[in-house]
């Protein structure tokens, strides 16, 4: 089992592909396994290194609270396991926290930055819609329903009428690998802790003068797609794309799309 030792915990990871450094980092409860669909087409163009954070998959479950910080410090910790002075960085959602910090605070190791269906944290981010936390906060009925319906209201609308296959698919993952509740408590605190004003990254982000892609889904009612054009006032080298017909979960609704628009933007 590939296992890197890195600021004090192992982490599992994959790598696949040759070409430039290219890390994948996942959103909250999600292992590496969430960019399965993306994986073999961005291998194609480059060295591509998923793996599993902190407290998910098969890395290990420390007690939390997290904090971006500190899952920013194992993916440097992974880089330097693999001897790379730069990579380029993708963080989707939860992930997205993790590479800002990444980004903020270690700028020489990043080459380009993609910012995927996150926000910056703070009081002045647009927040979960009332409909999807009205959702992911109903606890009625069975385990499989409720991950059924939060499936369906983080992805664009009729997405899991037209895909029952891979919604099915995507629910029996979820159920052969069980969340550990500790290690999602652990990393809920990530975005909980962001919420202040002065730990947001709101008016840190000027200093990322990396060139930097903040992707959205259209129809995201987890993290609203307005938050990509605040993103992109705080940061000085950013361009937006917005994949239509998606919504939060877009790595599993249009995978190729959003391959297209990551290597268009990594390859310019």
């Amino acid at each position: 089992m590939p296992i890197i030792t890195t600021n004090g915990i192992d982490l599992y990871y994959e790598t696949h592909g040759r070409g430039e450094p290219l890390v994948l980092i996942a959103g909250l409860g999600y292992d590496g396994w969430m960019w399965h669909r993306m994986i073999p087409g961005l291998a194609e163009h480059f060295q591509v290194i998923s793996f599993d954070n902190r407290g998910v998959g098969q890395s290990d479950k420390p007690a939390g609270p997290y904090t971006a910080g500190m899952l920013a410090a194992d993916v440097i910790g992974l880089l330097d396991a693999f001897d790379i002075d730069k990579a380029h960085i993708v963080g989707h959602s939860m992930g997205g926290f993790i590479a800002q910090s990444l980004a903020i605070h270690h700028l020489d190791r990043v080459n380009r930055l993609v910012l995927s269906a996150t926000n910056f944290g703070g009081p002045r981010h647009v927040p979960i819609s009332p409909e999807a936390m009205a959702v992911l906060t109903d606890v009625t009925g069975d385990p499989i329903a409720r991950l059924r319906r939060g499936i369906v209201i983080s992805c664009a609308p009729g997405f899991a009428d037209q895909n029952p296959a891979l919604v099915d698919d995507w629910v029996d993952y979820r159920v052969r690998h069980p969340i550990d509740p500790a290690g999602y408590q652990a990393q809920l605190a990530i975005g909980l802790s962001l919420l202040p004003e002065a730990a947001a990254f709101e008016d840190k982000l000027a200093a990322v003068t990396v060139p930097t892609l903040i992707l959205f889904g259209e129809h995201d009612k987890v993290v609203p797609p307005a938050n990509a054009a605040l993103l992109a006032g705080k940061l000085p080298n950013a361009q937006i794309e917005i994949l239509p017909n998606a919504g939060h979960f877009f790595p599993f609704e249009v995978s190729e799309e959003a391959n297209r628009a990551i290597i268009r933007f990594l390859s310019a």
